[in-house]
């Protein structure tokens, strides 16, 4: 045949554009919505893989233009945001895909945890101010139910005055005298119990104190009463000239004749709601009594010779 020459064998070659080096696949995966999902794979397909099947479009079709507008109307569109997923390469080679639309799911969640929260706060502030004000009304209530305290009379068992010493060795007249006082106590409250007790009682001729005595604790239950009896005493109390009556009544007790003050304050205590809610009462008593030397053994009416504060 003809032997080509030296010119057509130049034009042929150049003729020809020149060979491009091979491209790298590049996978671009996209879901632009949760219900429609689009995948794209850019390029050819790996070599040795006959068995993967992908949908590719060629270069030829989709320009730079094209994905740039695809691309910035995904943006404008803040549904087409959502449906980006992560897509992960498994041990096998396979796409593993994670949904971002849980977030949403997560913020319901911690709103909900956070409406629940301020509802609990909400119940125990209104629990908190029912029981106050429950209490309140129970308390006011309660103020109503004074205990009632009676003095009904005194007996002066024994009254003895004689000479004698001090602790400290000084010479002074000394006087032991030992009593009994009596008084009613009631509880009105309708629905709690009282507990009881007092100060030492104690008898004072003005400022000199020469018996005295405690009351025992006890409970009061609602509407109730009972009488108590307390003993008052003392024993040689150096009197230092302080009751010059007796100095001349020694040889005859009959005629003694020495005014006194029996003074204590009542204490009474009523649990309403355990020690929750409580109320107090304070009596302050105070009662004149002469002290007869005829009149020992014989109890002395005090009904109508007691203040009380």
């Amino acid at each position: 045949m003809h032997a080509k020459t030296d010119s057509e064998a130049t034009s042929i070659d150049t003729s020809w554009p020149p060979r491009s080096p091979p491209r790298r696949p590049v996978y671009y995966v996209q879901s632009p919505s949760n219900h429609d999902v689009e995948k794209m794979s850019y390029g050819s397909s790996p070599t040795g893989s006959p068995t993967h099947q992908y949908y590719h479009c060629s270069p030829i079709h989709h320009s730079r233009e094209s994905s740039t507008s695809r691309f910035s109307a995904s943006l404008k569109n803040p549904r087409s945001l959502s449906g980006w997923k992560h897509v992960k390469v498994g041990q096998g080679g396979d796409d593993v895909e994670e949904d971002d639309d849980n977030g949403g799911e997560m913020d319901g969640r911690d709103e909900c945890k956070a409406n629940n929260f301020r509802l609990y706060i909400c119940l125990v502030l209104l629990f908190s101010l029912l029981f106050t004000v429950f209490s309140l009304i129970l308390w006011g209530a309660s103020k109503s139910y004074k205990p009632k305290v009676f003095i009904k009379h005194i007996v002066f068992e024994s009254i003895y005055y004689q000479a004698g010493n001090d602790q400290s060795g000084v010479p002074t007249d000394m006087i032991s005298l030992n009593s009994t006082v009596l008084i009613s106590y009631r509880n009105p409250a309708t629905f709690y119990a009282v507990h009881v007790a007092s100060t030492p009682w104690e008898l004072h001729h003005f400022q000199l104190k020469i018996a005295s005595g405690q009351m025992k604790k006890f409970t009061q239950s609602r509407k109730s009463g009972r009488k108590v009896v307390t003993i008052v005493k003392g024993y040689q109390v150096p009197l230092y000239g302080g009751i010059p009556v007796l100095a001349n009544t020694r040889e005859h007790k009959e005629s003694i004749a020495v005014p006194l003050n029996l003074t204590f304050v009542m204490r009474s205590r009523g649990y309403i709601l355990g020690r929750l809610v409580k109320t107090k009462f304070y009596g302050k008593i105070r009662c004149f009594v002469t002290l007869k030397g005829n009149k020992l053994g014989k109890p002395l009416n005090l009904t109508d010779s007691c203040i009380y504060q």
